[in-house]
């Protein structure tokens, strides 16, 4: 294989923690034809008992050509494929007698591509099938006790299973059935005695979420039962579900919940229903983000882990009590401080030492770990005086980081939300330094959809992936590496800079390139490689979705990448490199074109896999029927980042009953400032004249023969002669002619568009944005009117004013009155 453009080989690196075994079909005439692009809906059984071998059918659509079983990891084998049709695949499986118990990842790969990806789960015990009817307390199905029954829950079906059982034994029940993925089923499990009273139930669990599981010791010897119905009496053919029963111990939580890599570790298990235990074991010596602990006795192992963590750092038990600062537990920073929320209202502390302007990283696990805990953690002086806290940063699990403002003692208290508490309210808080991490993924292309999640590669063709980086505590630029591709497969792409998150990745395959699938590590690292800082692939795929609001009910993530080389394609894509850069604020026209195999005419759909910063392109283009090329529009606008970026074009065309993926090769786009600016001057003129506008030209890069200038987005019938300028030009005048009825007004929309031949190719851009003010013109003056012949008055001596007229008598009061009355009575004596 062939690793270009900073992709670098990786060292070499042991696979045995990948199974991926095949039976191969010769392909026939035609087998092109038959498949594409295989999809993958279920698998039946969903499960299987390790040691044994079973048959699988793995059901979608275009399936007819499958050559392997692409496991994710060690302990399966393709023994045969004992049917090969369109819509099912069935296979005969050999799971080893070590095989991890759970679940696991897996895809079918075929001729043509690789499908989704399913899980299928392994237990430890004798696999049964539901025999209806059983759904009557008086006629149960009668199993033997360590079995795993699968089974269906139709509507108000209700299920019943009877075994017998001595005085003392562990009776232990877990569901898998929300976890297989197949609809919204939330089950409910009972065990029950001969009297039909319920001596143990479940619905919902922390530990196994909307699945269940109970426990309980035998009373008395006899026949004990199990029920299993829907939660709310609900159910329909799509509600499978695997039941195990049998004297396994079922654990709920254990404590400590991590420990050091490496290292040994005593720890308890802690809710079994025959009571605590204790176990010593050795911690891997480096960390998996999938590692769990199976408790395993006399009576059988649990068939689903208790999650543990492996960190860098020692553990710290909290020692009770250790509610308040004064008895806190005694930690040390960095480190991992682990407890339980025993019992309701109770709080934890624990408290370290830190200098000051250290910084942490303080993160909680409850719920991951599989706790009840809802988690409220805080952080304060010893003395007191709060500084930091949280609630539900990691969905109901806390989180912050923490710097310390001075060298002293430091206390952290832990408490459940709702101030509850119990035996299995085990957490665990990993105090740590901030550490640079990494991680790759492929952006979906559509919500909860697993389309192009993996890469499939058409034999002597190419296929370009998007690849998205997330960096968490640091920055720089990314060197990628591929690890075990599949022969005659090549990786090729340019480091990753430091200010970008995805990078087109292309995928090549030699004409003679085998047809293979593997399970490939392809990997990314800082540049400065003394850094230590890599990562891989981590695509997360959504199982289960539903309502209220398309809500997920079940998420699975997998490590690496599923990688193919398959049957040759009937066409081939290239991309017409750019002769001259796109520059800000311009256009460009890319040019594809294909070549057909004789007789393969379908259309071709195209997408452009990357846009560098700041430049858009032209969607829903098609290569027409018969035809040979397209055209892509691309336009950059003024801020687009000023590089060469590399680019391909990923095309679509359906091939037989499906799609089929072909790339164009990896082509340079230059991204340039634009060789010359225009500064325009505004301009206003009456409707039916003409006026100039006026452009400063700043010439940014050299260019040689003339410039093609333009004006647009001028008004309605307002008509401008582009103009021509050269290196030598400092100003430019645009005539500019206005129609009598062009719309009257300011026209602000108005640039200039530059035309620059370079290489024999059209460099364009806009500028000089400026505005046009149209007026309507001045009305004409009115005519003047005559004025009226002046009338001559004869001069009237004026009269003499009137005398004054007296002034209006005063209207007297009665008291005034009677006052004269009085007068006129004394002067006449009476």
């Amino acid at each position: 294989m062939s690793h270009r453009n900073g992709f670098q080989p990786a060292t070499a690196r042991r696979v045995s923690s990948m199974a991926l075994l095949a039976f191969c079909l010769l392909p026939g005439p035609g087998a092109l034809l038959r498949a594409a692009s295989p999809s993958l809906s279920s698998i039946f059984p969903r499960g299987g008992q390790r040691g044994g071998e079973l048959d699988i059918d793995f059901n979608g659509a275009r399936l007819a050509d499958a050559k392997e079983i692409l496991f994710y990891s060690p302990g399966f084998s393709l023994v045969e494929f004992k049917e090969l049709k369109d819509n099912k695949v069935r296979a005969r499986v050999k799971i080893a007698a070590d095989c991890k118990l759970g679940v696991h990842s897996m895809r079918v790969r075929t001729a043509t591509g690789i499908s989704d990806m399913k899980t299928f789960f392994v237990g430890a015990l004798v696999a049964v099938s539901e025999k209806e009817p059983n759904s009557d307390f008086a006629s149960p199905q009668k199993i033997a006790l360590n079995s795993t029954v699968s089974g269906i829950v139709q509507n108000e079906d209700v299920d019943y299973y009877v075994f017998e059982v001595k005085k003392g034994q562990r009776i232990s029940a877990e569901i898998e059935a929300m976890r297989l993925g197949h609809t919204v089923f939330d089950p409910y499990i009972a065990i029950m005695n001969q009297a039909r009273f319920e001596i143990a139930a479940a619905d919902d669990s922390a530990l196994l979420r909307q699945d269940a599981t109970c426990q309980v010791i035998a009373p008395e010897d006899g026949n004990y039962y199990v029920q299993v119905r829907e939660s709310s009496y609900g159910g329909n053919g799509n509600c499978h579900y695997r039941l195990h029963v049998g004297t396994f111990p079922r654990p709920l939580a254990v404590l400590p919940a991590g420990a050091r890599a490496g290292q040994g570790v005593e720890v308890s298990y802690i809710g079994d229903a025959g009571g605590p235990r204790k176990q010593k074991l050795m911690v891997p010596k480096e960390p998996r983000n999938d590692y769990g602990l199976y408790l395993e006795d006399d009576g059988g192992i649990a068939p689903s882990k208790n999650v543990f963590r492996i960190s860098e750092y020692d553990n710290v038990l909290e020692i009770e009590p250790n509610n308040n600062h004064a008895q806190s537990s005694k930690g040390v920073a960095p480190g991992a401080f682990n407890g339980i929320i025993s019992e309701p209202g109770d709080i934890d502390c624990f408290r370290f030492e830190a200098k000051k302007g250290q910084v942490f990283e303080v993160e909680l696990y409850g719920r991951r770990i599989r706790s009840p805990l809802d988690s409220v953690m805080n952080i304060s002086h010893f003395s007191g005086g709060g500084l930091a806290g949280n609630d539900d940063s990691r969905g109901p699990d806390s989180y912050f980081r923490f710097t310390a403002p001075e060298t002293k003692e430091y206390v952290i208290t832990v408490r459940d939300h709702l101030k509850k508490g119990g035996p299995d309210y085990v957490y665990r808080i990993e105090l740590t330094p901030v550490k640079p991490g990494l991680s790759l993924t492929i952006p979906r292309v559509a919500r909860y959809s697993q389309e192009r999640q993996s890469i499939s590669v058409p034999r002597g063709n190419r296929y370009t992936a998007l690849v998205s980086v997330s960096r968490r505590n640091f920055g720089g630029e990314l060197v990628f590496s591929c690890a075990d591709l599949p022969a005659g497969l090549s990786i090729s792409g340019e480091n990753m800079p430091a200010n970008m998150t995805t990078i087109p990745v292309l995928f090549e395959a030699a004409a003679d390139a085998p047809v293979a699938g593997k399970i490939s590590d392809v990997r990314a690292r800082h540049i400065e490689e003394a850094k230590n800082i890599s990562g891989g692939f981590s695509i997360g795929v959504d199982l289960l979705v539903g309502s209220p609001g398309q809500s997920i009910y079940l998420n699975h993530t997998v490590e690496r990448l599923a990688v193919a080389v398959t049957d040759e394609a009937p066409f081939k894509l290239q991309l017409v490199e750019p002769g001259v850069p796109i520059v800000r604020n311009g256009s460009m026209v890319l040019k594809v074109v294909a070549e057909r195999k004789e007789g393969f005419k379908a259309p071709i759909n195209l997408e452009m896999v990357f846009n560098p910063p700041g430049v858009s392109s032209q969607r829903g283009v098609t290569i027409p029927e018969g035809k040979l090329e397209a055209y892509i529009n691309l336009n950059a606008n003024g801020g687009a980042q000023v590089r060469s970026w590399k680019i391909a074009v990923n095309g679509k065309a359906t091939v037989g009953n499906g799609p089929i993926w072909a790339s164009t090769q990896l082509a340079t786009l230059r991204v340039a400032e634009p060789y010359i600016d225009l500064a325009a001057e505004k301009s206003s003129v009456e409707q039916g004249k003409e006026t100039e506008i006026y452009c400063k030209v700043n010439h940014r890069t050299k260019f040689e023969g003339k410039a093609r200038l333009s004006l647009f987005g001028l008004p309605h019938n307002v008509k401008a002669q582009g103009m021509e300028i050269d290196a030598t030009s400092k100003e430019v005048t645009f005539k500019v002619t206005v129609a009598k009825d062009s719309p009257a007004g300011k026209h602000r929309n108005i640039a200039c568009r530059v035309e620059i031949i370079e290489n024999g190719e059209t460099i364009v851009h806009s500028s000089g944005g400026t505005e046009l003010r149209i007026d309507k013109p001045l009305p004409p003056p009115k005519p003047k009117k005559k004025p009226p012949p002046k009338v001559v008055k004869k001069v009237e001596k004026p009269k003499p004013p009137p005398p004054p007229k007296a002034p209006p008598k005063k209207r007297l009061t009665r008291l005034e009155k009677l006052r004269l009355q009085f007068k006129k009575n004394k002067e006449e004596g009476s």
